[in-house]
């Protein structure tokens, strides 16, 4: 029986890991709509004012231009006062090789949808999977592969140290919902709401949006995402993460504890973007992850379905991290 559970505490590790995802997805290969959880930016964007002057976000004393806010090798720090020291590698990356850990996962590390939320995970853990990134066993060939093998075992122990030590926080709020805002995606893969505004049938997906697209863009770490899900999506995800659902997977506590934050070097898996979480699931069910330990995490997907996954997802974002 020990063996057997220790066998499980390594199959669930895994499901909540580091950015990005590879770029074929299931939906590629199915024809299946799963755009919610693989955004690709919209060839017609918006038209957009152009602005240089600087912004403001409430409660900071900060100021930065649209250009000193898209710069991925200095990216804004509104609130220098809520974190310690920042590593070489969060606030600058390695020029012309590695943009700054904090231009994506924000100087908060809870991060964006299209990216993920590092705040508060364990080190090591950290650590391992920037391993699996540099040496391709975790795919992400569109970024994650190329810029982890820039980065030193040195500055990958700095950042993951430095994110650890951050505090998780209430970062999505999930709505059941029958209609969604309508969207697009930008050239960054953020999903934001169409400025003329309207609603859609949510369907099969969850949409998943910031509160305030202004501040998000500005890369504010004040501003979170509001998740719209199908009704009924939260009962169904509480059934499968709580008792497996009649044999389709296991209990996620089991590995992840009973508060489902984290038991050791086990992450915490609620309060997390649905999407990212949705990504993960399906990577390891069509094995573009190959780790040593996602290879035990494909056994407990592999009979989930895409409404599975959606209301898994839904659910554990709905919870306090």
């Amino acid at each position: 029986m020990r063996k057997f559970v220790g066998v499980l505490v390594l199959a669930l590790l895994a499901l909540l890991i580091v950015p990005f995802v590879a770029a074929q997805s299931p939906q590629q290969a199915s024809g299946r709509d799963l755009s919610w959880v693989f955004p690709v930016a919209d060839k017609v964007q918006p038209a957009a004012a152009e602005d240089s002057a600087p912004r403001h976000v409430p409660g900071s004393s900060k100021a930065y231009t649209p250009a000193q806010i898209d710069d991925l090798f200095n990216p804004p720090d509104w609130f220098p006062e809520e974190h310690g020291p920042l590593p070489s590698i969060v606030a600058h990356g390695i020029a012309d090789k590695a943009p700054a850990c904090g231009s994506c996962h924000l100087m908060s590390g809870l991060g964006h949808p299209e990216s993920s939320n590092l705040a508060g995970l364990n080190a090591t853990y950290l650590m391992r999977e920037m391993a699996d990134f540099k040496s391709g066993v975790r795919e992400d060939k569109a970024r994650m592969n190329k810029l982890a093998k820039e980065v030193s075992e040195e500055d990958s122990r700095a950042a993951a140290e430095w994110f650890a030590a951050l505090e998780a926080k209430v970062w999505v709020k999930v709505v059941e919902s029958k209609t969604a805002p309508k969207t697009y995606v930008t050239k960054s893969r953020m999903r934001l709401p169409l400025p003329s505004g309207g609603t859609e049938p949510i369907g099969k997906r969850i949409i998943e949006v910031p509160e305030d697209p202004a501040r998000t863009t500005s890369r504010d770490p004040h501003s979170g995402f509001i998740a719209y899900v199908p009704v009924g999506s939260l009962a169904k995800g509480k059934s499968l993460v709580e008792n497996g659902g009649a044999g389709k997977t296991i209990q996620c506590s089991i590995c992840h504890g009973k508060t489902l934050k984290g038991l050791g070097e086990v992450p915490k898996i609620v309060g997390v973007s649905p999407e990212y979480i949705a990504r993960q699931m399906y990577g390891f069910q069509t094995e573009t992850r190959a780790g040593s330990l996602d290879v035990l995490m494909k056994q407990v997907v592999e009979h989930l379905n895409d409404d599975d996954i959606l209301a898994i997802s839904a659910y554990l974002a709905s919870q306090k991290p």
